[in-house]
């Protein structure tokens, strides 16, 4: 049986695309592997959450992850700093990680072009600490969309560097999880190329009906193909895109003709979008609000997950810091 690790960070409030990206997928693999799913709360200190509201994130987040479908009886659900031990291994990767590398990375680059007030350390290392989730828990599987990838290949990189410095076989290089299909990536609802919370264009997995039509008839639109079978712009292929996943074939190949024809009505597209939506959504936004003022069990599923995880991370942990000289007396 195969040890699966995906985290989510702590910003709050899951869409669309860490639904198809990852969510829809775990309830399937929790039965099939060995399953840790994490609430990435360290991760989001690169942008400097307010701390007021650090707490409640990560809440909205767990309790999504339940709603979703995530078992904590058959899966680990845990919080990222409930395990301390990540931090130890984040520091012993950090001393072969290179300036050089980390700072070639796509999501650095694009982090610092986004806050250029705020480029900290935390920032420049944030592969080292996702590679430290990774390598925690030894895991031979990882979960992830395509803006992932050079992550997930910098773990690899930094596993087979410390096997190679102190001459062992002891981490795995860890390959990314997909089922067999290409990794998904949902696009955004304003024509960009990714649906994400900090540029605005979501769907959020517990919005209502009423706020998922008025966000899907705001969708960027044009006034129409004018050739017959011409290709879609990007803004009207994401569209498309999303309408594969949420759709019936069927309903995927009747609107794909009427644009093939010039006849597509923009309309109609966008609210059976919104009906397939709230169609996926509504489940998983009523079990959340079922869940979300119960305390006694998200306090019973974080600490048996933190415990859990623990076991696990300590297996990793004790004989990396042999391995790299760190014996007791």
């Amino acid at each position: 049986m195969d040890t699966v690790l995906s985290g989510i960070r702590s910003t709050g409030n899951l869409h669309l695309g860490n639904y198809y990206g990852a969510l829809r997928n775990f309830i399937r693999m929790q039965h099939e592997n060995n399953c840790f799913f994490f609430i990435a709360d360290y991760h989001s200190l690169t942008t400097q959450p307010d701390p007021k509201t650090l707490h409640e994130n990560v809440k909205e987040v767990l309790c999504e992850y339940l709603a979703a479908g995530i078992d904590p009886n058959i899966a680990t659900i845990y919080v990222q700093s409930d395990v301390k031990e990540v931090i130890e291994l984040y520091l012993m990767l950090n001393m072969h990680a290179y300036m050089g590398e980390l700072a070639k990375t796509t999501s650095f680059k694009e982090k610092a072009r986004k806050q250029p007030e705020n480029v900290n350390a935390g920032l420049l290392t944030y592969p080292t600490l996702m590679a430290a989730d990774i390598l925690l828990h030894n895991a031979d599987k990882v979960p992830v969309g395509k803006d992932q990838e050079q992550h997930l290949e910098m773990t690899r990189r930094f596993a087979r560097r410390f096997n190679n410095f102190y001459g062992v076989d002891f981490f795995k290089e860890p390959q990314a999880y997909n089922y067999g299909h290409e990794l998904i990536k949902i696009p955004g609802l304003d024509g960009s190329g990714k649906m994400g919370k900090s540029e605005g264009n979501c769907v959020y997995l517990c919005d209502e009906p009423k706020v998922i039509e008025k966000k899907m008839m705001k969708a960027l639109t044009d006034s129409g193909p004018t050739e017959m079978n011409s290709v879609k712009p990007e803004y009207i292929e994401n569209l498309f895109t999303i309408l594969k996943v949420v759709s019936t074939p069927d309903t995927y190949d009747y609107f794909n003709e009427e644009w093939n024809k010039c006849e597509i009505r923009y309309g109609d597209l966008k609210k059976q979008l919104a009906a397939d939506v709230i169609k996926v959504t509504t489940p998983i936004r009523e079990r959340y609000n079922e869940i979300s003022n119960d305390k006694a069990y998200l306090h019973k599923v974080v600490t048996e997950g933190a415990e859990k995880a623990r076991a696990s991370a300590l297996k990793t942990i004790v004989p990396v810091r042999e391995i790299m000289g760190f014996k007791p007396f």
